[in-house]
């Protein structure tokens, strides 16, 4: 099956198979690379912000032939209904359909991949759901205390959640998904924020590049999607969360997994990450806190009272209280990567992952 979007774009790869499953929450878009000889496990991949499905699909095709993979768009994004994001759930409205989804096709257990928000949803998926995940593997996951807003423990800085949520994305780039720009004539468009914020080196997407752009162009907006509606807060920058759309999931006050150490039976995780990470790391550039310390928004109050949130520091600490608990994890720390291992340094990811598989 091919999809077309754009001019000439073959999205879908030889070897994979484009489904659309109806589920009792929502019919979804998933892609599955089928087992070629008898499966032994299955692997489900959940893709992060701006994306779909479609970035999973070299890792798919270069897994042993005994496993089935599949992976799922997000409600909103690819080949998924289009239906309201409850941010007030934090990121269960899409953990939920996963789960959904899996019902739907009789899997009964997987080994779960999440990248960025993804690796929130395959968390929370774990907190609500354990018997479904075998094993975890997340990849350049947002913070389990969300995205913004917090210090190294956790802690909400502002009951306001100040410069946190939907009111943060860049007005221009959602025009530009909009209006569905396939340019690098911007520094928002999503060509050039793909290159110069998805991954460390642009030459390692370069292959694929037009299909990773219509991937992140499937992404619906608006109050009720990307990025999300916001709220009023008195502190700087003058915005906080609001209750719907995409952005607003990650609010510390909707969303914090850190409740993964308190699941009774622990499957293994593995946590891969890229050093060189421009969008989930210690110094974030999408978290306003630290482009108010770089001077890039004006007004900053100072790191007393508006911090930048030490994103990796958190996780660390969480997945070593999990460990703690009776859990274990693995880090894999990717140097020259950013924000997509499974692209960027392909072989590592796919030995690592291989060898969660068991």
């Amino acid at each position: 099956m091919i999809h077309e979007r754009g001019p000439m774009v073959q999205t879908i790869f030889d070897g994979i198979t484009a489904h659309r499953v109806r589920a009792p929450r929502l019919t979804a878009g998933v892609l599955e690379r089928p087992a070629v000889s008898d499966a032994e496990s299955t692997v489900v991949f959940i893709h992060g912000n701006v994306s779909s499905s479609l970035f999973w699909q070299p890792t798919m095709l270069a897994l042993p032939g005994s496993v089935r993979a599949l992976a799922v768009d997000l409600r909103g994004f690819g080949d998924s209904d289009t239906l309201p994001v409850d941010a007030t759930r934090g990121v269960r409205d899409f953990s939920d359909d996963v789960a959904s989804v899996l019902d739907a096709l009789a899997v009964e257990d997987a080994h779960v991949v999440g990248w960025s928000m993804g690796g929130g949803v395959a968390m929370q998926l774990l907190i609500d759901r354990p018997e479904l995940v075998t094993s975890l593997t997340l990849v350049s996951p947002v913070s389990p205390y969300g995205f913004g807003g917090t210090d190294a423990e956790g802690r909400i800085l502002d009951p306001s959640e100040p410069g946190v949520g939907g009111g943060g994305a860049n007005p221009d780039f959602v025009t530009r998904l909009v209006e569905q720009d396939r340019s690098a004539d911007a520094p928002t468009s999503p060509r050039t924020v793909l290159r110069t914020a998805y991954v460390a080196d642009p030459g390692s997407i370069a292959d694929h590049e037009d299909v990773w752009v219509e991937s992140m162009l499937s992404t619906r907006t608006g109050a009720d999607n990307y990025p999300g509606d916001a709220s009023s807060a008195d502190a700087w920058p003058g915005f906080g969360p609001g209750r719907r759309g995409v952005l607003n999931t990650m609010a510390p006050r909707y969303f914090d997994v850190s409740g993964i150490v308190d699941v009774a039976d622990k499957p293994d995780i593995l946590w891969m990450h890229g050093v060189q990470d421009a969008i989930v790391s210690d110094a974030s550039f999408f978290d306003l806190n630290q482009l108010g310390a770089l001077g890039v928004i004006p007004g900053w109050p100072g790191a007393e009272v508006a911090p930048p949130q030490p994103m990796v520091t958190q996780t660390r600490a969480v997945l070593e209280r999990y460990a703690a608990r009776g859990g274990s994890y693995r880090e894999l720390a990717i140097e020259g990567c950013g924000h997509s291992a499974h692209l960027e340094a392909p072989e590592v990811f796919r030995e690592a992952l291989i060898g969660q598989l068991g």
